[in-house]
């Protein structure tokens, strides 16, 4: 039996990230960076894709698994005839060389394992050399190399393309692996202590998560949402990956499986919002900093997403090779959807912007200047269809959040030199006849008089989750009869299961792909925070509770839930979902817990 998406839980250090399954097995590793290519792939097909397991041998089960307190160090507990033993997963913070930690602790009695390391370098397809040197057992193909040893040493042996090995341990005694990953023409990087390292990560995670002001109901989800973000975060450059997988399917079997390792502008403002109403600044201003170096350049050449360091050339590839998650395929590596016109992400930059100097970050030289060039190519192109937020592969429209959010960029541009004059330069008066006309031609064109509705595009009967966020985006007040109608209309139509789809693709043209699609946290975090807005908070504070209640054991969610077949879908951990979490958490309840 194939394990579901929610089986697995993260570990990572802040430059790689691996997946951990409740069968014991680590089943994705990215290395040296969360894009680059993976380590391990059974997540996407078969154990010959490379895995890494350690389980009681024999009749065992796993009776427990959780997170240490506010850390990212994953423990789980296994039960056999012959006693109980612990397994501890971690990515300790390092400088260079990414280390894999796996601590085998006994609980009681005396239990023996099996250990089986399947290396499989660049997604899968190559099986390395692997020998013996030093009490290591190291793996080489092409630029990667990964060293394997233990303390105390285990013996070990090759098998079926496999490193195996097989040990016993009673209670209390203890064996610690470390799997570390470096280029293959470099000298094996230094040792690490697991055991201090263990410490050292435990202490780190723990001070970090401290910081949290919010102290409010289901403070653990939030604290451990806050931590996936941290864990997502790329360290050296601020970035922020929407997921550390690629092409986990939104339908199970199906085609839409998409490469989620990169960073996008859209998650930037609610991303910062969460950031900084929670308490990190240095995160926020990190994730700020990232975003205008990503954004530098020509205006006409805005990306919707970049790599980590901001690369833009991010080519979309299949693996042949991959038979795909629960046999869904294509397995995508690389994202066409960054070739497209998305006018909604003006917005985002310039509300993120926006927010970083209210937060009173300190401002970069270049960033005024990087919004007005914004400003004067979205005068001319706002008036063009295009792919819209949900990067729909068929054909461009008129898609009304797009031009809301032009309002959006229009209107943050004009209070910022009502605030800060001092800045000087733009085009004030302008801006402010062009808002105008925007919203004006939204009400008019965007608007479904008849159902009193706000509707996906331009002339469309449609309707689009995205659609939520315009009373929280400031384009009208949550009291407006449209923005009620909105929410209705919304809560009749695109509801499953009482959770939100981003919108109907049942017998629509509008994304041009087959099948279908689970429905979307993110949409039904933002549907919350809508009834909120709107005065039904028991409403939203019911859909909250049920929304925290989807996370797996260990307090992650997924892009999607199929309400029907009771599991996650899409790719996992999905940053947007536990960012919305986090800023449906503070909305209802505030830092300190009240509203």
């Amino acid at each position: 039996m194939h394990p579901r998406i929610e089986d697995y839980a993260l570990i990572g250090d802040q430059q790689t990230a691996a997946l951990v399954g409740a069968d014991g097995s680590v089943d994705w590793l990215c290395l040296p960076r969360f894009d680059s290519a993976a380590c391990f792939a059974r997540l996407l097909g078969d154990e010959d894709n490379g895995q890494w397991r350690i389980a009681p041998k024999g009749a065992g089960r796993c009776t427990r698994r959780a997170y240490r307190p506010d850390t990212l160090v994953l423990d789980t507990e296994w039960e056999t005839g012959d006693g109980a033993v612990r397994v501890t997963d971690f990515m300790p913070q390092r400088d260079r060389a990414p280390d894999l930690v796996r601590i085998v602790e006994g609980l009681s009695g005396e239990v023996t394992l099996h250990g089986v390391l399947r290396l499989r370098f660049d997604h899968g397809s190559i099986v390395p050399w692997v020998r013996r040197t030093d009490g290591h057992r190291v793996a080489v193909a092409g630029p990667d190399s990964a060293w394997l040893r233990s303390e105390p040493e285990v013996r070990t042996w090759g098998e079926d393309f496999g490193t195996h090995s097989e040990f016993t341990v009673a209670a209390g005694e203890k064996v610690a692996f470390v799997l570390t990953w470096h280029p293959s023409h470099e000298p094996r990087p230094p040792l690490i202590d697991p055991y201090e390292s263990l410490r050292h990560s435990v202490e780190d995670w723990q001070a970090w998560a401290a910081h949290c002001r919010y102290d409010g109901p289901h403070r653990d989800a939030v604290v451990r949402s806050l931590i996936t973000l941290k864990a997502l975060t790329y360290k050296p450059t601020g970035g922020i990956v929407a997921a550390p997988t690629t092409s986990l399917p939104e339908e199970p079997g199906g085609v839409r499986n998409w490469d989620y390792r990169y960073c996008w502008l859209r998650d930037s403002t609610l991303t910062l919002g969460a950031l900084l109403s929670a308490g990190y600044l240095e995160e926020a201003e990190a994730w700020r900093d990232w975003l205008l170096r990503a954004v530098a350049g020509s205006p006409a050449d805005l990306q919707i997403m970049y790599g980590l360091a901001g690369e833009r050339r991010l080519p979309e590839s299949e693996l042949p090779w991959l038979s795909g998650f629960a046999g869904s395929t294509p397995v995508r590596i690389g994202n066409d959807a960054v070739n497209q016109l998305q006018l909604d992400v003006y917005g985002e930059v310039m509300d993120s912007l926006s927010l970083a100097r209210l937060a009173g970050m300190h401002p970069q030289p270049q960033m005024w200047e990087l919004q007005c060039a914004l400003m004067d190519f979205l005068k001319t192109a706002w008036r063009q269809p295009d792919e819209g937020l949900w990067e729909v592969r068929g054909g461009r429209r008129q898609f009304v959040h797009s031009k809301v959010m032009t309002w959006v960029a229009l209107d943050r541009a004009v209070h910022t030199l009502e605030e800060h004059p001092e800045l000087g330069g733009g085009d004030p008066d302008g801006w402010r006849a062009l808002r105008e006309e925007v919203h004006r031609e939204v009400c008019e064109r965007g608007y479904d008089p008849g159902r009193n509705t706000f509707t996906q595009s331009y002339g469309s009967r449609e309707l689009d989750a995205s659609l939520l966020l315009i009373p929280r985006v400031g384009f009208l007040p949550p009291d407006d009869p449209r923005v009620v109608g909105t929410v209705d209309a919304i809560g009749k139509e695109l509801t499953r299961g009482g959770l939100v789809r981003r919108y109907s693709t049942e017998g629509s043209s509008v994304d041009g792909l087959p099948g279908g699609e689970g429905t979307f946290l993110v949409c039904s975090f933002w549907y919350a925070d809508a009834l909120h807005a709107t005065g039904r908070t028991k409403e939203a504070r019911e859909l909250f509770e049920r929304l925290v209640g989807l996370a797996n054991d260990v307090g992650l969610l997924a892009e999607e839930y199929d309400p029907g077949a009771g599991r996650q879908l899409g790719n996992f951990p999905q940053a947007f979902s536990h960012i919305g979490l986090v800023n449906t958490a503070l909305a209802l309840f505030g830092c300190d817990g009240a509203g």
